[in-house]
């Protein structure tokens, strides 16, 4: 059986690029279960609002219903990463994972005309709190793959791209399934995805020691290995020490935060963005641009987000950060000059430019910040952070778009992004959260 063991700095850096990620071992088999688990999360969200309104014949209850399925999936979602953090994947995702399967196809069962629509509101909201953090798990475990700095930015690049190409092909594919299945069926479809997805998962040898980075060399299946009986104790204090950090205070100070603040008003932007460009696409009596328009946000963030990760030698991190979040500020203002659909889809692409570098910045600053055996859980509070912006930013410029104009609201819509690079600029760049990720012990202390 191949080792599971990190693959060490000098070997990541003497096979730079995105092959070189996928190169480690168990990589391209643990991320491709993880994705497909993931792509759940593009085709769950859409199958269950048809599913409830074709049921209720109410858009204000799938409305309604959705937005508790939102509110349970991202406001508990630093919890369960923390019970990952505590238990590791392979005690805490595979339950987590079968009770979300569960209470979804309760949902499909139930979705039918005359079930009362607080019935579906309660099941829907039941399987947002179950919802698994297979995202921050995966990048914690880019984490234990990559300890080299430039392949593990180009893990997180990857890693960021993919996901965003995933909330574009999930909702394609419920559009697929509609006329075969139906919303219920699709909701059925995205449950398996999710469940297949997390077994195979943490079926990889990779996911044997959990989601802590100590060295060791493979849990479960580095036992017997013959490192010796004081060799494994020692890794295994270390371990131990790492885990009780992580179920203590999360940490991360000043940087964690700044993380959290750049994810929050990355996803405020992206929530403002979406309505004011079918707004746009609207006055201008052209309602069909809206797709393509989006369309080239995610190609803009696909290629700022590669680029990022194929950079030599990039800034630190937390040098890196105010500078895209104010690159996506500058962006979106602008797109609100723009006279025509033409160039509002080209300034829409270039503020895509800056949303996947600054989101996998965010990522790593968190990473960078906090002790080993909370890892997940950073990368959750950031998760956290972009979806209850995007939240926000939809339902502010919602308030908004009927009453000013649409240059301001685009202006309006920048100005928290904007507003937040002097709070992240820092002299240190992050020097103080690699010096704590190194120390659990005091994390632990904070």
């Amino acid at each position: 059986m191949p080792s599971s063991t990190p693959v060490p700095a000098h070997a990541s850096a003497a096979r730079p690029g995105y092959r070189a990620v996928l190169a480690a071992p168990h990589a391209a088999r643990t991320f491709g279960a993880a994705l497909l688990g993931r792509l759940s999360y593009g085709v769950v969200p859409l199958a269950l609002l048809l599913a409830v309104r074709d049921a209720t014949g109410s858009y204000s209850a799938a409305g309604a219903a959705m937005a508790l399925f939102g509110l349970a999936s991202v406001a508990l979602s630093p919890v369960r990463a923390g019970l990952v953090d505590r238990h590791g994947p392979r005690r805490a995702l595979p339950p987590m994972a079968a009770l979300y399967t569960a209470l979804l196809l309760a949902v499909a069962a139930a979705a039918r005309p005359g079930t009362p629509p607080a019935v579906l509101a309660a099941l829907v909201l039941a399987a947002g709190v179950c919802t698994p953090p297979l995202g921050p798990v995966m990048r914690t475990l880019w984490r234990r793959l990559h300890p080299d700095a430039a392949l593990l930015r180009r893990a997180y690049s990857l890693d960021g791209v993919s996901e965003e190409l995933l909330f574009v092909a999930g909702p394609l594919l419920v559009g697929l399934l509609l006329p075969v299945t139906g919303p219920a069926g699709a909701v059925v479809a995205g449950a398996g995805l999710l469940l297949t997805g997390a077994l195979l998962m943490v079926a990889s040898p990779l996911t044997a020691q959990g989601t802590r980075e100590d060295g060791a060399a493979g849990g479960e299946d580095a036992a017997g290995e013959g490192e010796g009986a004081a060799t494994g104790d020692r890794r295994s204090r270390r371990s131990r020490r790492s885990r009780r950090a992580g179920r203590g205070r999360l940490g991360g100070g000043r940087a964690l935060r700044r993380a959290v603040l750049a994810a929050a008003v990355t996803g405020l932007a992206l929530g403002a963005l979406d309505l004011m460009v079918v707004a746009s696409a609207e006055r201008q009596g052209r309602p069909e641009a809206v797709g393509w328009i989006l369309a080239a946000l995610s190609v803009g963030s696909a290629v700022g987000g590669l680029g990022l990760g194929a950079l030599d030698r990039p800034l630190p991190n937390a040098a890196r950060l105010p500078l895209f979040t104010a690159g996506l500020g500058l962006a979106l203002a602008a797109a609100g000059l723009a006279p025509g659909l033409l160039l509002l889809g080209a300034a829409v692409a270039l503020a895509g430019l800056f949303v996947s570098p600054a989101l996998t910045t965010a990522y790593l600053v968190a990473d960078e910040a906090v002790a080993p055996g909370a890892r997940t859980r950073a990368g959750a509070w950031v998760n956290t952070a972009v979806n209850a912006g995007s939240a926000a930013g939809g339902a502010a410029v919602g308030l908004m778009v009927g009453h000013l104009p649409l240059p301001l609201c685009f202006a309006l819509a920048a100005a928290p992004a904007l507003a937040a690079v002097p709070v992240l600029w820092t002299r240190d760049f992050g020097d103080a959260g690699s010096r704590r990720k190194s120390d659990p012990a005091r994390d632990a202390a904070a």
